[in-house]
């Protein structure tokens, strides 16, 4: 029984009409949001991840950002630091590294920064206004 507390810990349960149900805590909705000024501040100095396609990303990004498509993001942050260099050509964050994501309006970075968070990386930012916003303000 202890054991399956441990496997539960991450959930919390609901009692519905007699059954108990399971569903994850607030930890995946607590996705923490970057503004606009700050992560102005921060562009060249942590990663930033953008998870639109190859090509939204051909019609511009934010300086410094690297490509990684929000379906590839899960399984790229699993990968041995050296092959993530390989393909992405820059050093892999660890778990305790700040990162940003980002997309176009915020959706999609919502959700890479929950699978982020989900493989441990406690410090990821999501810039909600995406490419969008940062393009209206001249990226400056």
């Amino acid at each position: 029984m202890l054991h399956l507390r441990r496997l539960l810990q991450p959930f919390s349960s609901v009692t519905t009409q007699g059954r108990l149900c399971t569903r994850a805590t607030d930890t995946m909705s607590q996705v923490k949001v970057i503004s606009y000024e700050d992560l102005k501040k921060v562009t060249g100095k942590v990663p930033i991840f953008d998870v639109r396609s190859p090509e939204e990303v051909s019609n511009g990004k934010i300086p410094s950002s690297v490509n990684i498509p929000v379906d590839e993001i899960d399984q790229a942050l699993k990968m041995d630091p050296e092959d993530f260099k390989k393909k992405y050509a820059v050093n892999k964050p660890t778990p305790g590294d700040d990162i940003v994501v980002h997309c176009q309006m915020g959706r999609r970075g919502a959700r890479a920064a929950e699978i982020a968070m989900a493989q441990g990386f406690s410090k990821v930012q999501n810039y909600a206004g995406g490419y969008k916003e940062w393009s209206e303000k001249g990226g400056k």
